[in-house]
């Protein structure tokens, strides 16, 4: 199911302003990808290019190319839509779907991509996907209940429930664990790492600990100055860049000297 993604020379705009220049990579597929670096480098930017959320924004646009599985996700037959039916997104705030209940927020998605599910597939569905993220046993007993009524650390589960249950290739995570208690955050932690079995995760985060502890790669963003685009300075495996990095930045960011 989970599938590489090759990044070649892709700048991201938003209108005429050039906010991500010349990002190229290669995510691995089954792994956890950190994407770390100061505010305002791009690395949300970035993450939201790799499933077309950031076309949502009016102006906003690419150049380059992000392919997956051999398919050019720009490319002007492919349909937004269905790039992120393959490639899903758990964003920073837990956002349950708050008139739904609990059994309803996970089918969001699958109910729009099948006009009519029997209750049997339904039924399977939301089990599946509520173990998937860790959640189903402490919910089963209270499927109808709004799915707002969760703590903040099972409402980010069950977002990530409702992610994977339309079955995508990829999970994209944008900073998922920073409105989240320690307790909440290690869950999240220890369900990236069970997930990672079955997708490719990329996460952006701003907390060096956390993508040390979940990622085998990371990525590092940094800008020149403001006004200025975000740019990938260094990417290479966790355990390299936070002990020996190739670039100066890198390590300075690490260590603390800035950002």
């Amino acid at each position: 199911m989970a599938k590489s993604i090759d990044v070649s020379d892709l700048n991201i705009y938003y209108g005429d302003f050039l906010a991500v220049e010349g990002v190229s990579m290669t995510i691995p597929a089954r792994s956890v990808t950190a994407l770390i670096g100061p505010s305002g480098c791009g690395k949300s930017t970035f993450l939201r290019s790799l499933n077309r959320m950031h076309e949502v924004i009016p102006g906003a646009r690419v150049d380059g190319k992000v392919v997956i599985d051999g398919q050019e996700l720009y490319a002007p037959e492919v349909d937004p839509v269905e790039v992120r039916r393959q490639i899903g997104m758990v964003f920073q705030r837990p956002n349950p779907f708050p008139t739904m209940s609990i059994y309803e927020n996970v089918l969001a998605g699958s109910r729009l991509n099948a006009k009519k599910l029997k209750k049997h597939a339904a039924d399977e569905i939301v089990e599946k996907s509520l173990r998937g993220a860790n959640l189903w046993e402490e919910v089963k007993d209270r499927l109808d209940k709004p799915g707002a009524g969760l703590s903040g650390g099972q409402q980010q589960r069950l977002c990530i429930a409702r992610a994977i249950a339309v079955e995508p290739q990829v999970l994209l995570m944008d900073e998922p664990c920073s409105a989240l208690d320690p307790i909440s955050t290690s869950a999240i932690e220890d369900l990236i790492h069970d997930l990672k079995s079955d997708y490719t995760i990329v996460i952006v985060t701003h907390n060096m600990q956390q993508a040390a502890r979940v990622s085998e790669d990371t990525a590092f963003f940094n800008l020149a100055g403001a006004g200025k685009p975000g740019r990938l300075v260094e990417m290479n495996a966790t355990r390299k860049i936070f002990s020996n990095p190739d670039e100066p930045s890198t390590e300075a960011y690490i260590s603390g000297r800035f950002g």
